[in-house]
């Protein structure tokens, strides 16, 4: 599980096809990078992934094709910066939500609108996500734990703050750019719940 926080953000410096699956080499910049162990999970840009090499702060990753049709792994090229998140402890502060590394679905950045010294960004999600996104709930995007402002049938508005633009890959995103989206885990379950109730 994580958090949403993300600590650090990495770039692909090497990207390599083996027999169908992506392997990658990520160059973390993580402050302490011997807490990171091999068989450990981190999440980039919001997918869970194992360790599977490690040389100091340099990762390698090996990305399924489940992965690559699911997510916007496809994407990463080298020089690509990615958000990345160790796997919370039982001692870490729960500073966003339960994050699983899941993803539900690529979105596409569709707006940013300067908002004083924030920034306005609009999101396209797929229409069956709909129902796990409220108004002031959370979700995530790119890995990145963020508050919805609203929802508009398949639109949402995200506020960004300075701090979140320069500390995560966000901030970088164009009009038109794919994105990783999870839903609230919370909402997922209170949904699954609920259908035997509905008529």
């Amino acid at each position: 599980m994580f958090t949403g926080i993300i600590q650090k953000v990495g770039k692909v410096i090497e990207k390599k096809e083996l027999s169908g699956d992506i392997q990658f080499t990520i160059k973390t910049h993580f402050d302490e990078p011997e807490q990171i162990k091999l068989g450990d999970s981190i999440a980039m840009d919001g997918v869970c992934l194992t360790v599977t090499d490690k040389q100091d702060d340099v990762v390698r990753v090996d990305v399924s094709v489940e992965t690559m049709n699911k997510t916007t792994v496809n994407h990463w090229q080298n020089g690509s910066q990615v958000n990345l998140e160790p796997a919370m402890t039982l001692q870490d502060q729960l500073g966003g939500h339960l994050v699983s590394g899941h993803v539900d679905a690529v979105g596409q950045c569709v707006g940013r609108t300067p908002s004083a010294r924030s920034e306005v960004f609009t999101f396209e999600i797929p229409k069956n996500l709909q129902q796990f996104v409220v108004d002031k709930g959370s979700i995530t995007i790119n890995g990145v734990s963020l508050t919805v402002n609203t929802i508009n049938e398949s639109i949402i508005s995200i506020n960004l703050v300075p701090h979140t633009m320069s500390h995560t890959n966000l901030g970088a995103l164009n009009v038109g750019d794919p994105v990783n989206i999870e839903v609230d885990t919370i909402a997922r379950y209170v949904a699954k719940m609920l259908q035997p109730h509905q008529a």
